[in-house]
């Protein structure tokens, strides 16, 4: 399985701190924001990723992340050069993909769980033929793609951006497909606000009947940091299970030594040059 990051956004809801620099490159606390959904890939066991990016952003993206060879992965880039919706990624994305099944990651997005390796493991089996999404309680689901369920826990429809939503149950931004989802992209029409949109994807699956949808339970926890607020408090989430539960999330490095694609030794090398953070102090008790 092939892992795609749509890290391409401008970010123009986070104006003025953006306009110097790629959203997806912003902290959120401890960590640029790009290192969360990176993080879920590695702990999904995808070593092959593309990461889409912005025109003229290759090289502060490849100075903080290079090839992925410090953490025991592969990472590509490929160029965005106008947004046009997040099924787009599938199209910018199609050579990488090939033959192969994919999982899409927004950049934006912050995912957390302490089960979260099994769930996306989980995601991956399902996913061997057809598309596997997550079902996320929220109170007020009408900025989100929204599914209904029937009574016994199947997905009926899924509407984006209801002005009457079904239920209160929306698809967070991580997207396990097989190789169908290249074919679906390619005959996706504009919507009216003329983009490519992830859920007319979605919506395909489901009518093929191949549409999985796994509820996450209450002690996941996702988080959207594409405005100024919402970048705010997941800082401060991301900084309150840290404290508490005395894990980093989205250690790249832990994961990477965890899942054995890096020795101890070269743990200890990455954590000597971090040695004067607390991030640093952190790899170095592993």
């Amino acid at each position: 399985m092939k892992g795609i990051i749509l890290a391409a956004g401008r970010g123009s809801r986070l104006y003025p701190m953006t306009l110097p620099v790629c959203k997806p490159l912003l902290p959120v606390y401890d960590k640029p924001m790009i290192y969360y959904p990176l993080a879920v890939l590695m702990q999904a066991g995808i070593r092959d990723i593309m990461i889409i990016i912005p025109l003229g952003e290759e090289g502060p993206f490849y100075r903080l992340l290079g090839n992925g060879s410090k953490w025991g992965v592969n990472i590509s880039y490929e160029v965005q050069e106008v947004p046009r919706g997040i099924a787009d990624a599938f199209l910018v994305g199609e050579r990488f993909v090939g033959d192969d099944s994919v999982c899409l990651v927004l950049g934006d997005n912050i995912f957390h769980s302490p089960d979260i390796e099994q769930i996306m493991a989980n995601a991956g089996q399902i996913n061997e033929k057809g598309a596997t999404v997550f079902g996320y309680y929220v109170d007020d689901p009408r900025s989100f793609g929204v599914i209904e369920f029937d009574d016994k826990g199947n997905a009926l429809s899924i509407e984006e951006k209801p002005r009457f939503p079904k239920s209160n149950y929306i698809v967070p931004g991580i997207y396990f497909y097989d190789n169908q989802v290249i074919e679906i992209a390619h005959s996706l029409k504009p919507s009216a606000r003329g983009e490519l949109e992830i859920t007319d994807v979605n919506i395909e699956y489901l009518k093929r009947g191949q549409l999985h949808v796994i509820k996450l339970e209450d002690d996941f926890t996702w988080l959207d940091a594409g405005t100024a607020d919402n970048l705010l408090s997941a800082a401060q989430a991301v900084k309150r299970v840290q404290d508490v539960s005395g894990r980093y999330i989205a250690c790249l490095e832990e994961i990477a030594y965890r899942r054995g694609y890096i020795n101890g030794e070269y743990l200890n090398i990455l954590a000597d040059k971090l040695k004067q953070t607390l991030y640093g102090q952190y790899l170095m008790c592993l």
